[in-house]
């Protein structure tokens, strides 16, 4: 019987690469970092490792912990998934994390300094897509002396390069892991994309983006325009029935006081979300990684066309959605099914009952962790 463990204490690294890497947009990077974190062991074959891509506010601390007196507010965002004696044992795979291009935990991004003026890029930081981030993953790819990847593994935007890896590189990955994802983003996630988007800019301390400087009051950010951005992008994470099992119409005072400060509990938990979310992540990493979203469309060179989008893959495939995810609800994950089935793929589809909405890929429930681990364990290395 497999007992469970954490990979326990747990530090990033950084890879620098001084070639430079042309972007979807024209755009390039005349030299670029990317922070990752690894467990387990890369086996003698170096058929074992797993790559696993993160959502729009994720990155490459993945599973583990920093600290160990303080587990609870270090340790990585799927820890529940990776480790010993969980779905992706660590005792079978080498599993990497790794921080997106552009993003604000230790890869090149907003944040970094321009080599052409010596400053944070700021808003000069090219819009970046999930063509160029699988681009940039493959260098890193190289760096750890991997051939193909046994798998790659995301959830929602995560789930995205996933299946960007298959179309891309075909010949470098045997497993594609789709979950809580979609082909390409409907007009209402593209508008609440926006609202967020608009939120930032409008934040008088946006200051078009070049808001890495000082003052005398110490550094001037756009928390309420990230704030709020997180606020809404959070009520589509979870669904109607949890929200209302959570916090219903329960009043924090058991009265109303006639006034907009918080009285439910509901709100009380958005702005703590958004306050906490405020202080760690950047506005511009989160404008780059929206567009990203929105810009996502492997049929849009196909005329529209799923099924012709998907011939180059050559993978197989895992597809998992959820039922009360109306972000990215079920019937998008089996658009992607039914073109890779077109196409001759082998493919295992996993609907999952869960009431916790487009987040359920974050938990640990049993239907889902049994799915994936019966996957995890068909996987030849």
């Amino acid at each position: 019987m497999k007992h469970p463990q954490s990979v326990g204490l747990v530090a990033p690294q950084t890879v620098s690469f001084s070639e430079p890497l042309t972007l979807k947009s024209g755009a390039r990077l005349p030299e670029f970092t990317l922070a990752y974190e690894t467990y387990g062991q890369l086996n003698a074959a170096r058929s074992n490792a797993v790559l696993v891509c993160h959502a729009l506010s994720g990155n490459h601390h993945v599973a583990g912990y920093y600290d160990a007196n303080d587990q609870k507010h270090s340790t990585g965002w799927w820890d529940n998934l990776i480790g010993p004696g969980k779905p992706l044992d660590t005792r079978r795979f080498f599993v990497v994390g790794v921080n997106n291009l552009g993003g604000c935990h230790g890869s090149t991004g907003p944040r970094s300094l321009n080599p052409a003026t010596g400053k944070p890029y700021g808003a000069d930081f090219p819009l970046v897509t999930v063509e160029d981030w699988i681009l940039a993953q493959a260098r890193l790819t190289d760096h750890l002396g991997i051939d193909a990847w046994a798998a790659v593994i995301g959830g929602s935007l995560g789930g995205m390069q996933a299946l960007q890896w298959a179309l891309a590189y075909p010949e470098r990955i045997r497993h594609s892991m789709v979950i809580a994802s979609t082909p390409r983003l409907s007009a209402q996630n593209i508008a609440f994309n926006e609202v967020a988007r608009q939120a930032i800019m409008s934040d008088p301390d946006f200051n078009g983006g070049h808001f890495y400087e000082y003052d005398s009051n110490g550094r001037v950010l756009p928390k309420s325009g990230l704030r709020l951005a997180r606020m809404v992008g959070h009520i589509t994470y979870l669904s109607d029935d949890q929200m209302a099992e959570k916090f219903g119409r329960r009043m924090r005072h058991g009265k109303h006081h006639f006034n907009y400060d918080v009285e439910f509990e509901i709100e009380s938990y958005l702005r703590h979300q958004g306050d906490k979310f405020a202080e760690t992540f950047d506005a511009n990493t989160y404008l780059l990684a929206t567009k990203a979203l929105d810009y996502f469309d492997p049929s849009f060179d196909y005329d529209g066309n799923l099924n012709a989008a998907l011939a180059r893959a050559k993978a197989d495939f895992f597809v998992a959605s959820f039922t009360t995810d109306w972000r990215f609800a079920p019937e998008r994950s089996r658009e992607i099914v039914y073109a890779l089935l077109h196409n001759g793929r082998n493919v295992s589809y996993a609907e999952i009952d869960c009431d916790a909405g487009h987040d359920s890929f974050l938990l640990a429930t049993p239907h889902y962790h049994a799915a994936l681990s019966a996957y995890l364990e068909g996987i030849l290395l």
